[in-house]
């Protein structure tokens, strides 16, 4: 896990440290006497969360930043922002793409307090439905496509940062880094237009084939206690991600990551009704080391499947 913390009134160090944090760019402050910058980073690969509060106005004219950066806005105002020819202003609640990972952006921050999350752009290809594996998925708009959408990317992100990032260790299990680095790609493709298709195509249903669908199950099975991707599945079952969906919603009316989780809550089973209770396991332990990472859901999703609590399996184990 990584993190950072930056605090300064130093306009000039502040410039440095963005411009090493994120990329080269040149700030400005509208504001006398008044430039405190404060900015904490957690992050796991490919995945960082930042809260940034400036309690001054500045410009910013950025350079391409390589990834795909998302901006919600707590308090204050984000005016005038430019990138690709397109120019937007932003209020408290708003939840937008601030820049693309290949464009330069510009703008002026006001009083802000704010979230910046940034994503590698390789993991929209990898969880997108539909992805080739050759053309890489892009986000068309810098707005969600709805209130609703909009809620909910802002609430993975609430997610991300104030329950997985909040604990090094919880975020440093293997599992827990690759789910909710997906989750959160899965939800940037909900909330934003993009170029990835959900339809599947001839060759995609003609693929989709119960052989394909055993070779997939068996990768799933054999590979339970790694970090998998969607886009790992369909490479071992040799078909498009968009192929290996269909098939699973066809024949098993669920989705691959959905069935994993269905593995691994198993795997979690196993370990915790052969667990000796006074052995110091605890069922947060399990659950984190099988990629659960909110003991709650965990929780629930257990009682679904086994019809008690997981605690009463460790008592008994």
């Amino acid at each position: 896990m990584e993190t950072l913390t930056f605090d300064s009134d130093d306009l000039d160090a502040t410039e440095d440290f963005l411009s090493q944090a994120y990329a080269r760019m040149r700030i400005g402050s509208g504001t006398p006497g008044a430039n405190r910058a404060l900015i904490r980073r957690a992050g796991i690969a490919p995945v960082s969360v930042d809260q940034l509060s400036l309690d001054f106005e500045m410009s910013y004219s950025v350079t391409p930043l390589g990834k795909v950066c998302l901006c919600v806005l707590h308090e204050g105002t984000v005016r005038d922002h430019r990138v690709g020819g397109v120019e937007d202003t932003f209020g408290p609640g708003d939840v937008v793409l601030l820049a693309p990972p290949d464009l330069p952006y510009s703008g002026r921050i006001d009083n802000a307090r704010y979230t910046i999350t940034l994503l590698d752009p390789t993991l929209l290809t990898q969880v997108a439905v539909g992805a080739d594996g050759v053309r890489p998925v892009r986000l068309t708009g810098h707005r969600p496509i709805s209130r609703a959408a909009a809620r909910h990317i802002g609430r993975t992100i609430a997610h991300l940062r104030d329950t997985v990032l909040s604990d090094p260790a919880i975020a440093d299990q293997p599992l827990i880094a690759t789910t909710a680095a997906q989750y959160l790609a899965a939800s940037v493709l909900t909330a934003f237009p993009n170029t990835a298709s959900a339809e599947p195509t001839a060759a995609d249903r003609g693929d989709a084939h119960p052989a394909m669908l055993r070779r997939a199950l068996a990768y799933l099975d054999d590979h339970a206690d790694q970090p998998v991707t969607v886009a790992d599945v369909a490479a071992a079952a040799h078909v498009t991600v968009r192929a290996l969906q269909y098939a699973f919603r066809r024949h098993l009316d669920t989705t691959p990551l959905a069935h994993l989780r269905r593995i691994r809550l198993a795997h979690a089973h196993q370990e915790l009704a052969s667990a000796d209770p006074g052995s110091g396991v605890t069922v947060t332990a399990v659950a984190a080391r099988w990629g659960f990472h909110h003991p709650g859901r965990f929780a629930a999703h257990y009682r679904d499947t086994y019809r008690r609590a997981p605690h009463e399996t460790l008592s008994d184990g």
